[in-house]
């Protein structure tokens, strides 16, 4: 039996031996990699330098955009560089902190979309406390309670995770380290950490899912209440980016972690386990783009000072 202790290196899968279609790999999540780190950073900024979007949705949106670069940002490059590189390896402080990335940034992510819905369901369900409910001290509260949530998970999982004892193969069944992956590779018998750290983390995520439904319920029921079409169409264009940012991350979420692990995982297999940590970093930016038209005019408002300013210097 190895120890633990003794392993220096994990080998990551790589999902083909041809040289050519390594490299198609690299270029293509490589332009999705750019593509969703321009995006986020455009939210970023427009919800910082526009005066009409520091309100609490956009205060959310903007940390949830900074938590989808980080998501994206904890596993893509690693597996760009091997595959540019036609290497498998990854540290075994690397492979910790992968896992303690992707847990922290997914749990914070998951607070954040509740906080998300709570906002949501305060706007449309009782505005005229809005102001009060909502106010810059709750919605700092509620970030930082997203995120000490998502750092305890992070913690949890590594330790739960790394305090295990591997032996035999070092070849971990998955495009990054993950938890289901690296628990195939494990010798111990009793799991009592990691077991106790997934109970409690179904918990917070099925009491997140619970209360984000609970909003949309009483947000639909009020809404289809409204008598006039165009107030009704104004709460339903706030509300659906938000339920498909929902759905996209929840799904993707669940078709990661709750198929079964498979010891020779197929292509398609591989590929649907990077969309977890691919897919909502790049379509939420695109979701929140096409859906608010705040963001769409302070986006057009941004282009059009930065080619004033050109023609100005011309």
């Amino acid at each position: 039996i190895m120890n633990q202790t003794l392993i220096m290196e994990f080998l990551l899968l790589r999902f083909t031996e041809s040289q050519i279609l390594l490299r198609l790999y690299a270029v293509l999540f490589s332009l999705i990699y750019l593509v969703s780190i321009v995006e986020n950073l455009i939210i970023i900024l427009l919800t910082i330098l526009d005066q009409r979007l520091h309100t609490p949705m956009y205060f959310f949106l903007r940390h949830l955009s900074f938590l989808d670069m980080c998501l994206i940002s904890a596993t893509v490059p690693k597996s760009i560089l091997n595959s540019i590189t036609f290497t498998d390896s990854i540290s075994f402080w690397g492979c910790v902190l992968q896992v303690f990335l992707v847990i922290l940034m997914s749990g914070s992510e998951t607070g954040i979309l509740t906080a998300m819905s709570y906002d949501r369901y305060i706007a449309i369900c009782r505005p005229l406390h809005y102001e009060v409910v909502m106010s810059k001290e709750v919605c700092v509260q509620l970030v930082f309670v997203s995120w000490l949530c998502g750092g305890a998970f992070g913690v949890l999982y590594s330790v739960g995770t790394f305090s295990l004892n591997f032996c035999g193969s070092t070849v971990i069944q998955q495009l990054f380290c993950d938890v289901p992956a690296l628990l195939k590779l494990t010798c111990s018998m009793e799991h009592a950490t990691i077991n106790v750290s997934v109970t409690i983390g179904v918990c917070y995520g099925f009491s997140c899912l619970v209360c984000i439904v609970v909003s949309y319920v009483y947000i639909f029921s009020t809404v289809l209440n409204i008598s006039t079409r165009e107030k009704q169409s104004k709460a339903f264009s706030t509300c659906l980016p938000h339920l498909t940012v929902v759905s996209t991350f929840l799904l993707t979420g669940a078709i990661a972690y709750l198929k079964p692990t498979s010891d020779k995982p197929s292509i398609p297999d591989l590929f649907m386990s990077m969309f977890y940590s691919v897919v909502p970093p790049t379509l939420n930016p695109v979701i929140y783009c096409l859906r608010s038209k705040d963001i769409k005019s302070a986006l057009h408002k941004v282009l059009w000072t930065v080619e004033r300013s050109g023609l100005m210097e011309r």
